[in-house]
């Protein structure tokens, strides 16, 4: 019995540096997710100032790559933010961790880690996205990104997505289709960061924890960048 109290002991003694830098993982993940935005968002004619002023809720995960397989697929982590209040016209929510699965989608070139930022144009999308796995495209209507200072000119297909997503990968940023990816919220990597289980509805819609430190750079971000254009979206 001693000897398999010990075993035990020694056990959980070797798994406290593993469970320690798998924290500290998912923490380097979301302070990537927010150095990726303020990058993005400090480039001139890129996102549309006007759609980024009507988003919802925003998605960043940050150098996805692109599985060495036959059957070519990517999965990503990363973090989304999004307005709180009733009608989404608060401040910038708490993030919750998130995943991208894809399959080949033709988005990268060999191994390049390619980033994404995804825009939630409504909350039905926003909803759906933190109630379950959504496959884009299918649950939720999805298209590339318009770039520019204006995106009036945009297609009337694209103003009516409920999502709309960017890429960024060897410098060059570009709208891009994630059509037939699926994203869902990261349950496991948000009780790691947040010490305790806590869904994404609860965390982005119902205030039930406050940002990590790790989360501050995206918060900030988004609170200077992305203020709220409460004008009515053409859908």
């Amino acid at each position: 019995m001693k000897r398999f109290i010990a075993g035990c002991m020694t056990l959980a003694m070797c798994a406290l540096p593993m469970v320690a830098a798998n924290d500290e993982k998912i923490e380097d993940r979301l302070r990537n997710s927010g150095t990726v935005l303020r990058e993005i968002l400090n480039i001139p004619d890129d996102i549309p100032q006007d759609l980024l002023g009507k988003a919802e809720c925003v998605i960043v995960y940050p150098s996805v790559l692109k599985a060495a397989f036959v059957v070519g697929g990517s999965y990503g982590r990363g973090a989304m933010t999004c307005r709180t209040g009733e009608h989404f016209n608060g401040p910038w929510s708490a993030p919750s961790m998130m995943v991208l699965e894809a399959g080949s989608v033709g988005f990268q070139i060999g191994g390049e880690a390619t980033d994404f930022v995804l825009l939630v144009m409504n909350d039905r999308g926003a909803h759906a996205i933190l109630e379950s796995k959504v496959k884009l495209g299918g649950d939720a209507t999805v298209a590339a990104g318009p770039l520019g200072r204006d995106a009036a000119a945009s297609t009337d297909a694209t103003m009516r997505a409920e999502i709309l997503t960017y890429s960024r990968a060897r410098g060059l940023f570009a709208g891009v289709s994630l059509e037939g990816a699926t994203i869902h919220p990261d349950n496991e990597a948000n009780e790691r960061i947040y010490g305790k289980k806590v869904s994404g509805m609860d965390i982005v819609r119902h205030n039930a924890v406050q940002t990590p430190p790790a989360g501050e750079e995206l918060i900030q971000a988004l609170n200077h960048h992305a203020r709220k254009d409460t004008s009515a979206r053409n859908n």
